[in-house]
């Protein structure tokens, strides 16, 4: 556990797009974002999950109501849009599938 009380796990899967974040948001609320994403995205990636496009975008659109959820910054606010957040956060849990895997 890091000093903010992020599960590395969960740090390295959160900190795919919160860099800087924390000044805006708060460390209580990127952590309660982290587990969120991080469970969320466990609950409903299925196997092979990197593979399905259908499963990719609705991991997208669950990632995205839970940045909106917290009022997370978009990464373009003329368009309101979480584009790379997303792209990250979807990145990490790819690099994390197995260790997942292998610890349920």
């Amino acid at each position: 556990m890091d000093g903010r009380g992020i599960y590395a796990r969960d740090s390295l899967l959160a900190g795919a797009g919160f860099r800087g974040a924390d000044a805006v948001l708060g460390d209580v609320t990127l952590k309660q974002i982290a587990h969120e994403l991080v469970e969320s995205v466990r609950k409903n990636a299925s196997i092979d999950w990197q593979l399905k496009e259908s499963v990719q975008a609705k991991l997208r659109v669950m990632v995205k109501r839970i940045l909106r959820k917290y009022k997370y910054p978009p990464d373009d606010p003329t368009t309101g849009e979480y584009t790379v957040s997303v792209t990250k956060v979807l990145e990490q849990a790819e690099l994390l599938a197995d260790f997942w895997t292998k610890e349920e």
